[in-house]
């Protein structure tokens, strides 16, 4: 049985998962639990490998079932290498983006529909799903704003304003459908208020486990 606490953290490009989630690491080892700080894609040798293939801008088209494909190779050895074995030691494992970034970027922005990404997600990981999922929420012009200021950007940051306005909607509905795990914060914010918003969650989690 996985003893570990499996907590992913979501949003548009610019929002402030890396900053955020170091944030959310140092507060829970205060707490006294081992922490796993990790990202999709990569998170091991190979699926890193993985990972430069699908942001690099190459001279190959990716098709969007090609770029599908990918994450949940990538995904599959994440798990398999990495997650699973640090939540059966009792490490709480924290992931930039999981399975719902597909929902978002591949589903609904890419127009691949929801079917084949459950159809992948219960075949790859199967039972093993967040306990809790922070959304970083902000308009995806603030989020792309940011982004671009941090220099080049990759293939997943080229994209036009639209195709973030999808995903950041997808993301919406996923909270919705399921607000037991979301926890939603207006990552719009400064950045002490997004942190006290985040504080608030953490400490609901480590209080209940």
């Amino acid at each position: 049985m996985d003893t570990g606490l499996f907590i992913t953290i979501e949003g548009v490009e610019g929002v402030g998962k890396s900053t955020n989630m170091e944030f959310m690491a140092e507060r829970i080892r205060a707490a006294g639990k081992e922490v796993l700080c990790t990202r999709e894609p990569g998170g091991t040798p190979l699926a890193e490998k993985i990972r430069t293939i699908l942001l690099e801008h190459g001279d190959e088209p990716v098709p969007d079932v090609a770029e599908l494909l990918l994450f949940f190779a990538s995904r599959s050895l994440h798990i398999e290498n990495a997650i699973r074995p640090a939540l059966r030691k009792g490490v709480w494992v924290l992931c930039d983006r999981f399975t719902d970034a597909s929902r978002a970027y591949q589903g609904a922005a890419r127009g691949l529909g929801s079917e084949r990404i459950d159809t992948l997600a219960k075949w790859v990981h199967g039972d093993l799903n967040p306990h809790t999922t922070l959304l970083l929420d902000a308009p995806a012009e603030v989020g792309m704003r940011r982004a671009q200021k941090r220099g080049a950007t990759d293939r997943l940051e080229s994209e036009q304003m639209s195709f973030y306005n999808a995903v950041r909607a997808r993301y919406l509905l996923l909270a919705k459908n399921e607000p037991a795990r979301f926890a939603v914060v207006d990552a719009s914010k400064t950045l002490l208020e997004v942190q006290t918003q985040i504080a608030d969650v953490v400490d609901a989690l480590l209080s209940n486990n």
